[in-house]
């Protein structure tokens, strides 16, 4: 293994036996005949989940799987250098959280090998590593033995643990009586903040609230930074993309896809989530719309006019519908509405070009597009509804509701509205305003013109 890389997995596949129902005696004798034998069937049945001799190993290589066996990973293999961030992404069941806890040393692989190098720090459930019935501060100190260091190391940490884990009102109360917000803070303190080689954190900081979880990515690009290594699972496609710099997708424990992080995630967003970037309806008679004008097509531009599911957030990002006009002599209305994965409606833009404005369309094709300019949506994915109405009489003649989507990249690098800011913005706007500074103290002109 190379000095420079952390991480490194060849072939990993992990299997499991899943349990089979089984059938209900149907006399008396058969009751009694099966009670008798139950201890030993249920020994069978215990070592079968961890014995698979009976399963040929050649099984690996084949998509094929028994009834009570599934492959959880199959055939994985990557390598992490010190220092990156990688995302590991997919669809729930895909084998995120069985991969890291193979990585984790917590279950081992059935084939396959991984290889480490340096402590490790997990963060898989609400509470991991942790004891119920001692108190936080005896967890604390628990967890630092766990990983090698003395009590003086962890001492140490102790005051910085305690504050961004927000506890210490109750840090000598057992943690059995902790929330699953508290667990989760004083768990990620911990395992942040013992200064680990690797860092491998789960989905379980969607548990905390908006705040933590901001700062809890924060604290991954500080330890980032610091030269150590993050495996991160998320279901948060714009905390990735801003985190990240790599990612790899998980399919059915399958790996899919590995590479730049807003790459991966767009390729995600088209095939897991079913939406893409274009929409088209060949057959007129079953396009949304009537016998006055049908939509035929919409789609997501680039600023270069290309169809896009990832737009960089300062880039300007067009929608794009082509209709035909059937019955013409109507003042038409085209309209995009925007909407953003929290289900909240950001904006409607009507159609303001004015070659057409209060004028009536022949019948034809068209095809409009309305420009969302560049710093102003703020990272995540939106989802656009394409409509059509006759102003004049008030009249609706379709609405493709969020058929198609984007992503909204934020990659933190050139002309962004972040300013000095690397944390969340929780907002569905960001725009990036036209901002000016004076200098109105004297004090500050004369330290301004001494320089640093």
């Amino acid at each position: 293994m190379q000095d420079d890389i952390a991480i490194k997995v060849e072939g990993l596949s992990k299997r499991f036996r899943i349990g089979e129902r089984d059938e209900d005696s149907d006399s008396l004798a058969a009751t009694i005949i099966s009670a008798i034998k139950s201890p030993f069937t249920n020994y069978r049945k215990y070592r079968s989940l961890y014995n698979f001799d009976d399963v040929d190993r050649s099984a690996a290589d084949s998509t094929e799987s028994s009834s009570d066996l599934i492959w959880a990973l199959r055939d994985i293999s990557f390598e992490v250098p010190r220092g990156q961030v990688l995302g590991v992404i997919g669809s729930n069941g895909a084998g995120k959280s069985t991969l890291l806890k193979v990585l984790s040393s917590i279950t081992p692989p059935t084939h396959g090998r991984v290889t480490i190098r340096g402590r490790v720090s997990s963060l898989l459930e609400v509470g991991t590593g942790f004891h119920q019935e001692l108190t936080g501060r005896e967890n604390v100190y628990l967890n630092g033995t766990i990983m090698g260091m003395t009590k003086k190391e962890v001492d140490a940490k102790f005051d910085e643990i305690i504050d961004f884990s927000g506890v210490e009102k109750f840090l000598d109360t057992p943690v059995k009586r902790y929330s699953s917000g508290m667990r989760v803070r004083l768990a990620f303190a911990v395992a942040a903040h013992l200064e680990p080689e690797v860092l491998i954190v789960d989905e379980v900081l969607a548990v905390g609230d908006a705040a933590f979880q901001r700062k809890s990515l924060d604290k991954m690009e500080d330890v980032s930074q610091h030269g150590r290594t993050v495996l991160f699972v998320s279901h948060n496609m714009p905390a990735i993309t801003r985190l990240c710099s790599r990612a790899i997708l998980l399919k059915e424990g399958g790996l899919v896809m590995d590479g730049d992080a807003t790459d991966v995630v767009s390729a995600y967003l088209d095939g897991g989530h079913g939406m893409s970037g274009a929409y088209e309806w060949p057959d007129a008679s079953t396009a949304p719309g009537d016998d006055v004008v049908r939509l035929r097509s919409i789609r997501i531009k680039d600023a270069r006019g290309n169809t896009s599911t990832s737009i960089d957030i300062r880039e300007p990002v067009g929608l794009e519908m082509e209709y035909e006009v059937l019955e013409g002599g109507r003042l038409l209305l085209p309209h995009f509405v925007a909407w953003n994965d929290a289900g909240m409606k950001l904006f409607i833009a009507m159609e303001t070009d004015p070659a057409w404005l209060k004028r009536r369309r022949p019948t034809g094709r068209y095809v409009t597009t309305a420009w969302v300019p560049g710093n102003l949506l703020n990272e995540g994915m939106i989802y656009i509804s394409a409509q059509m109405k006759t102003v004049e009489p008030a009249q609706r003649h379709f609405k493709a509701h969020q058929q198609i989507a984007f992503h909204v990249v934020d990659t933190m690098e050139g002309d962004s509205a972040r300013g000095n800011w690397v944390g969340g913005i929780d907002s569905a706007f960001r725009p990036k305003l036209d901002w000016q500074t004076e200098v109105v103290s004297e004090a500050v002109r004369k330290a301004s013109a001494a320089g640093p």
